[in-house]
Formats: structure tokens, C-alpha cells, sequence
């Protein structure tokens, strides 16, 4: 980490260098080095000045987890400034895979398509913390819907400004059994609204009720196996009994911080929207155990705040752990949480629910209504809390 020409530590790494010294272990670090030739053969080149300290250099390298670990380290330290994985692997793999296979004619609708309305959207999904691997495979998905579109109006001779609506009905009927309809919604509602075309639709489906699969006594007994299975990891035990206790969505879950517990002598307090809730038994001292165990990331000066730390230095971890280790012990997350918002429904009425849970006023009414219980008790049942 010293620069050839002068024999004195890399300025910009300077806080790296600060960091290893002050943490609580120096063998981690010692370990880390001895065992990271990707990173650290990446740190000597940009020590020398043969690479520069900069988010464009790790962009043009391979994927490989060394390279994001070492970049993450750096954001956590604050040498880079914060960048999102996915939106930053989408724009490379969009300019280096995909435009090259776009035909010339359609390059410049697809790059605008991709920048302005799905690069939008993930960025958007980035800023209220939703944006999963999930989010980031529908993105491509869409990219290449369009993509196949356009590559069926080249071979017509067509332009997406001349485009009709049998052509876009011949795509959807090409095979049978795959929903080209929704997958190439997004782009038609684009072109329509861009006025790039606007003679295109697609077939609307209706929005799908809720329905429950998980029956009461099932969810349940999966509620009193996390209790009391203690061989399970506790982020495994805490995230599915906040999903089937409380019907918290998983990408909430994840992005939790310390400081939404609150302990008080006994008792236990966590606050997933506005109001604070008390543990029950048993979920209290797993709670507590969890913070105190807590597995923060080596290499980082300071503690980001995550309940559920990630690998990643200043990351959480990630709703594909979360749903993997559930599935894993036969708890089927989603399905589990629409069963706790069903049987929560019909037990508090509409408006403390949302409070409660950080659900809408409109989705806990809905739920409401799915479990029979109107809006009409509410100032009742005010009344008698």
C-alpha cells in the first residue's frame, strides 16, 4: 500500500490502512491479505497508481466476489462513495451484452427504453429498499421482451413507430404457455406513453385476489417449531417468526436496524412502522441473543446499525438468504405471510393493523374485507382499547 516513488502509504487508502489497525482483531485482517490474491494484487495496482481508486475500475473487471468485497469495503470506509450492485450490473451488462445484439434501427429505442423507464425503476426500488435479485431479473426480462419485439419488426421491415397491434399479437401467440403479454407490457405501455407508438396494448389481466394457503393450525405449529428449534440460525428463526407473527415482507425484514429494538429491563420492544410492539415470550430473548451475537462483517471501522449484517462490508444481508434458509426447513415465506395478514385481519381492526405493520390504510381495508371484518367496528373497538 505504499506508492513506489515515494515509500509512503497511498493517501486515498490511508483510512483502510487506519481501519485494520484499529480493529478489535488484527488476525482477521492478517488472514484476509494472506488469503484475498484477487483483492490484494487489485489494491497494489491501485496503490501504483496503474488503476485508478474508482468504481470504474471494478466495473471493468470480471464478477467475483474478492472484487465486490474489496469494493464494499471501500464504500463502508468511505474511499468510494455508495453504489448499488444491481443497477451497477445491470447498466454493464446492458451496454456490454446486449446492445451489441440489437439491431441498428432499434438501438436507439432500446438503450432509451432501458435508461429512462427501467433503469428508473430500479433506482426507485434502490431508494425505498426493494430492490432484490428478483426486481433485477424482471428488469432484464423486460429488456429482452422488448428486444424480441423489435427484433421481430426488423425482420418485417418494420420500425417501432409503424409497429400495429397484429404485429404485437403475433409475438404473444408465438409460444404457447409463455406470457409474452406480461413480459412485454411494460415496453408497450412505454411506447404509448412516450408517444413513440401509440396504437399498441396488450391484454390486461385482472388483479389477482388474495388467497391464503397456509391454514391456521399450520402456521402455527411453523410459528411454535421457530420458537422452540433452537438449532436453527437465528436470523432463520427471527425472519420467519416476524413474517408469521407480524406478516412482515422479507425486503423489510432484511433492512431492519438495531434501533428499531428497543430493550426494557424485561421487556423486549420492536417497532416495524410507527408503533412499538411488545415480544411475546420466548421471541424476547431470542431477540436479545441475536443482538448480542450479532455477526458484523471484519474490515469495517464502524458498525453500520444492520440487525441482520451480510458478508458484504455496510450490507444486510439479502432476501435470497432469507427465503432459501425458510424453504429450506419447509416454511414457505410469502404464503406464510398472507396467512398472518389474514388471521391478524380478522383479530385488529384496519387502521391500528397499518400502523402496527407499515402496511397501507387500502391493503389492511382489503385484507379486512378477505376476512370478513368491515371497516365498521373500528371506532368501537377504539372506543373499548
Amino acid at each position: 500500500m505504499t506508492e513506489p516513488a515515494t515509500g509512503l502509504i497511498n493517501e486515498r487508502l490511508h483510512p483502510l490502512l487506519e481501519t485494520w489497525i484499529n480493529s478489535h482483531d488484527p488476525r482477521t485482517q492478517i488472514r484476509w491479505l494472506a488469503h484475498a490474491p484477487l483483492s490484494t494484487e487489485l489494491l497494489r495496482r491501485m496503490t501504483c497508481g496503474e488503476v485508478p481508486i474508482s468504481h470504474t475500475t471494478f466495473q471493468a473487471l470480471p464478477p467475483a466476489k474478492p472484487y465486490d468485497y474489496l469494493r464494499n469495503l471501500l464504500v463502508a470506509i468511505g474511499i468510494l462513495e455508495p453504489w448499488e450492485p444491481h443497477i451497477d450490473r445491470f447498466t454493464v451488462w446492458f451496454e456490454a451484452q446486449i446492445i451489441p445484439t440489437v439491431a441498428i434501427e432499434h438501438v436507439h429505442t432500446i438503450r432509451r427504453y432501458a435508461s429512462w423507464h427501467i433503469l428508473h425503476g430500479l433506482q426507485r426500488h434502490a431508494r425505498r429498499g426493494t430492490l432484490t435479485q428478483a426486481a433485477a431479473n424482471s428488469a432484464r426480462i423486460r429488456v429482452r421482451a422488448a428486444i424480441e419485439f423489435c427484433e421481430l419488426l426488423a425482420c418485417r421491415g418494420i420500425t417501432i413507430e409503424d409497429a400495429t397491434q397484429t404485429d404485437l399479437d403475433e409475438l404473444i401467440a408465438i409460444t404457447p404457455g409463455y406470457n409474452r403479454a406480461k413480459t412485454v407490457a411494460s415496453f408497450v405501455a412505454w411506447t404509448r406513453k412516450t408517444r413513440v407508438n401509440t396504437k399498441l396494448s396488450t391484454p390486461g389481466e385482472p388483479w389477482p385476489h388474495a388467497a391464503v394457503t397456509i391454514s391456521t393450525e399450520q402456521l402455527w405449529s411453523d410459528v411454535e417449531r421457530l420458537l422452540n428449534e433452537d438449532h436453527h440460525r437465528s436470523h432463520v428463526r427471527l425472519a420467519g417468526l416476524f413474517t408469521m407473527l407480524f406478516a412482515q415482507p422479507l425486503n423489510r425484514i432484511i433492512a431492519m436496524k438495531t434501533q428499531q429494538v428497543r430493550i426494557a429491563d424485561d421487556d423486549v420492544f420492536v417497532t416495524f412502522a410507527t408503533d412499538a410492539i411488545q415480544m411475546p415470550p420466548i421471541l424476547d430473548d431470542l431477540v436479545r441473543e441475536h443482538i448480542d451475537n450479532r455477526n458484523i462483517p471484519v474490515n469495517v471501522g464502524t458498525d453500520p446499525g444492520w440487525l441482520f449484517p451480510g458478508s458484504q462490508p455496510g450490507h444486510h444481508l439479502v432476501t435470497e438468504v432469507f427465503r432459501r434458509d425458510l424453504k429450506a426447513i419447509g416454511i414457505k415465506p410469502h404464503e406464510s405471510r398472507k396467512a398472518a395478514m389474514f388471521h391478524l385481519a380478522g383479530t385488529i381492526p384496519a387502521p391500528i393493523l397499518a400502523g402496527l405493520l407499515g402496511t397501507t390504510d387500502k391493503n389492511a381495508a382489503t385484507w379486512a374485507e378477505l376476512a370478513a371484518r368491515g371497516w365498521s367496528s373500528y371506532i368501537h373497538d377504539r372506543f373499548e382499547s
